[in-house]
């Protein structure tokens, strides 16, 4: 078994072994038995079969982390009980409005996990659903989404998002999508981080890291290219993206998972079987790729990437911005998952793990998509408009920084090669052209690099050439 190498505290679902899943189901049955609270040495008594000292007390740490137990008192007369259930305002961000059938699903999520029937994979929820003609989105909801969505700020004759746009997005997705696993840093620390390149001071490096993966996914998916879409190619690399230097099997970026895992606080037991998984994994990418409303797609990768668990870890990242592939091919705003509590978005997910009920993640989801909207409606009225030059030329200028920073090309002989690049564009912007890419050299940080696609070590062996 591979120990997934992240925070507990990121996600109440966040995925664990088998032999890890029972030992927490045992710990929250046996302690369902003492409604006050139990002693450490009450429940090492109650445990079948039983566990060593040690092991118990990380186990307990480890649910309390999640919020399924407390503890009271001190020293050895510490008790542990189960959690009581949270005001339904706060368990579900309390602005969301829910269906009827959606708030009967969350009263049923209330009870302690160990309490709900045990449910497993199952097949026939993503093997019944007809692309185009099973809908999880009624038309009335789709309708009301275009609505919304279609006054996104997309530049439709580059196809790409504006300048301003694009590094608001960086940020909020990076920051939300983080978040939601648990991530300590806030906002700011976040655009400090993505605009120049510091980390925040006293912050687990782990922190750190998972926003820099999400800022080279998000790059990555905004790309203007045709292989981005729903296939092997874009889902496989973006979950690399995501999960580098985050997993205990490095091995394991960008691979489908073979070994099996638990869902730490749901009854829900992911598929076992490697070759059904890549099985699914495929089946899932087509009827994905076959659904032509971008809402209906969105929201089809948003429940069926999580439900199978294609990978050891980081799953539901890979889903939160898969779900924006949509949107950024079809030019509608992004899906940034502002204001939505980590309660409410798990909650929706246990909706679909333990019952296949896609309802509640769905209310959450047009909730969270008419917010996210609305904030790049307003920025776009707010904020200058891209520059078209820049915009006309991107790939040319983002070609000309690699070039120099990768073939280590000192101040002084810059001015030659951007004569040979310039050649490349019309005459009468060439020198418009050499200007912009004179900019983008004194802007490179270590911040910005991945853009270009330059590792960091290329950057410092290229720092003291040009001599910064």
């Amino acid at each position: 078994m591979v120990e997934i190498a992240t925070k507990i505290s990121y996600s109440v679902t966040m995925s664990y072994t088998d032999k890890e899943a029972k030992q927490f189901a045992a710990i929250t049955e046996a302690l369902e038995a003492y409604p006050s609270g139990a002693l450490t040495e009450e429940l090492l008594t109650s445990l079948e079969p039983t566990l060593e000292r040690r092991t118990l007390q990380r186990r307990l740490l480890k649910l309390m982390e999640q919020g399924e137990l407390e503890k009271i008192g001190k020293g050895r007369a510490t008790r542990y009980l189960l959690s009581q259930a949270e005001d339904e305002a706060e368990q579900f961000g309390g602005e969301v409005p829910l269906s009827t059938h959606a708030q009967k699903i969350k009263q049923i999520l209330a009870k302690p996990f160990s309490k709900r029937k045990k449910a497993t994979y199952n097949p026939a929820f993503l093997e019944n659903y007809i692309p185009n003609k099973t809908k999880y989105l009624s038309e009335v909801e789709r309708n009301k989404l275009f609505e919304i969505g279609k006054a996104a700020p997309f530049n439709h004759e580059s196809g790409t998002y504006s300048k301003n746009i694009m590094s608001r997005l960086m940020v909020d997705l990076s920051w939300n999508s983080s978040r939601l696993e648990g991530n300590t840093y806030s906002l700011l620390d976040t655009q400090r981080l993505i605009d120049l390149g510091k980390a925040a001071e006293g912050k687990p490096l782990i922190d750190a890291q998972m926003v820099l993966n999400h800022k080279d996914a998000i790059e990555f998916i905004t790309e203007p290219s045709q292989e981005i879409g729903f296939n092997r190619y874009t889902i496989l690399n973006l979950h690399a993206l995501l999960s580098n230097n985050l997993l205990a099997d490095p091995r394991a970026e960008g691979r489908l998972r073979v070994i099996p895992v638990g869902i730490g606080g749901s009854a829900y037991e992911p598929l076992g079987v490697p070759q059904k998984i890549a099985d699914y994994f495929e089946l899932l990418l087509k009827k994905a790729a076959e659904i032509k409303d971008p809402y209906e797609q969105s929201f089809f990768i948003l429940v069926q990437l999580p439900y199978l668990q294609s990978f050891d870890d980081v799953n539901k990242r890979v889903s939160r911005l898969a779900a924006n592939i949509s949107f950024i091919k079809n030019q509608l705003s992004p899906l940034s998952f502002i204001d939505v509590s980590d309660k409410a978005y798990i909650d929706g997910l246990l909706g679909i793990y333990e019952f296949n009920d896609v309802h509640l993640l769905k209310d959450l989801y047009i909730w969270a998509y008419e917010r996210s909207a609305h904030r790049y409606a307003a920025l776009q009225k707010t904020l200058m408009q891209p520059d078209p030059f820049r915009l006309k030329y991107r790939e040319a200028i983002k070609e000309a920084v690699s070039f120099i920073v990768l073939s280590n090309i000192n101040i002084d002989n810059v001015g030659k090669e951007l004569k040979v690049f310039s050649e490349k564009v019309q005459q009468t912007d060439r020198e418009k052209f050499v200007e912009a890419v004179d900019t983008e050299l004194l802007d490179l940080h270590e911040g910005n690099i991945s853009r270009y696609r330059i590792k960091p070590s290329d950057f410092e062996k290229w720092k003291k050439s040009w001599g910064r």
